[in-house]
């Protein structure tokens, strides 16, 4: 995570409503392969959209769609054997999805609690973002950034593949890091 810079911000107040901007955010994840390497992945279509409020942050919410079968980890066949009920289930549940049902602000810090629902199963998941920064962009868009990471056990959510490796250990690993690079538009 980046340092925050006061110096990066132009808006007083983040309160407004935003939209995620898809060509500036990245949703992604990292898992252990074989229990010697990372696998790094992300979702390539999404929406998105934050009510913010600075003053009364328990005000604020955030509801995310994200397409399933969108996954891309650099590897047709891995990202095929994720959409399939090994993992995803992209067919029978097309959208895994992040609504929040609180919100608390200590700083620039933003831990947002929302119930996460992956192949129908629902689980509350906190994530702790931290404000990167405001701007205004070329074409007269005010922005705000957060990044954000929290680790997940995979199995809570039915995602249970796995096959034992001859050496010990397993194929991939239970534990997996979820990683949110946040860039949201502000709407008038």
């Amino acid at each position: 995570m980046s340092d925050f810079d006061a110096s990066t911000h132009i808006l007083e107040s983040l309160t407004g409503d935003y939209v995620l901007d898809p060509s500036h955010t990245r949703i992604g994840f990292v898992a252990r392969h074989a229990m010697v390497t990372k696998v790094r992945g992300q979702f390539l279509e999404y929406e998105g959209t934050a009510h913010i409020d600075a003053e009364n942050p328990s005000a604020s919410n955030v509801q995310v769609s994200i397409t399933a079968s969108s996954v891309a980890t650099g590897s047709a066949d891995r990202d095929a054997h994720l959409r399939t009920n090994d993992f995803f289930g992209a067919e029978e549940n097309p959208q895994i999805t992040f609504a929040s049902t609180n919100v608390e602000r200590d700083g620039s810090t933003w831990n947002v609690t929302g119930d996460l629902t992956i192949k129908g199963t629902s689980h509350p998941v906190t994530i702790p973002f931290e404000e990167v920064g405001s701007a205004q962009d070329p074409f007269g868009n005010t922005r705000v950034g957060f990044e954000g990471e929290v680790t997940v056990k995979r199995s809570d959510w039915g995602l249970n593949f796995n096959a034992a490796l001859e050496t010990g250990g397993v194929l991939v690993s239970e534990k997996v890091k979820l990683e949110f690079d946040i860039s949201a538009i502000k709407q008038a």
